[in-house]
């Protein structure tokens, strides 16, 4: 990190001790802290120091859980099919996010992943013209785009047989 990057706080100060509580459980369970890791005590109860997190189990619950909080958790794999699998393989589905220059390859994997939203090569993907909502225990339903508006109204159906 460098002296421009910015972050913002999270919602509360339970979730930053939530985060917290998840980095050192992975990191007891054989994980690599890269950076990060740690409250930001001197900006309030809410902050928490970006983190990159490698060779995370995938049974841990910093990978098998939503943290809605700024940390990379880095899992190794060797084909692509493994790491759609890998990726796939949780009871939840808000957004994946992946990297590549092989434009068949984006449209392969995203086209396999089980999530609502899908970001290559960028992890800023939120915009309010695009929908916005996940698949699984992520939730229905969109919000945002023309199809959000649709969560909103009352559709009738009426038939006259003359």
């Amino acid at each position: 990190m460098n002296d421009v990057t910015t972050m913002g706080p999270l919602i509360t100060e339970s979730a930053a001790i939530g985060i917290k509580k998840k980095v050192d459980e992975a990191i007891a369970d054989g994980a690599e802290r890269i950076y990060g890791g740690s409250h930001l005590n001197e900006l309030g109860p809410n902050f928490f120091t970006p983190t990159v997190l490698n060779n995370v189990s995938v049974l841990s619950r910093i990978w098998r859980e939503e943290t809605f909080g700024p940390v990379i958790a880095i899992a190794r794999f060797s084909r692509e099919d493994e790491a759609i699998e890998l990726a796939n393989d949780t009871a939840y589905g808000l957004a994946s996010y992946f990297c590549t220059k092989n434009l068949e390859r984006v449209f392969r994997v995203a086209s396999r992943l089980d999530n609502g939203i899908v970001g290559i090569n960028d992890g800023i993907i939120s915009t309010a013209t695009a929908p916005f909502g996940g698949t699984k225990e992520s939730g229905l339903g969109r919000e945002g785009s023309a199809m959000g508006i649709a969560e909103y109204l009352e559709t009738k159906y009426i038939f006259l047989n003359t």
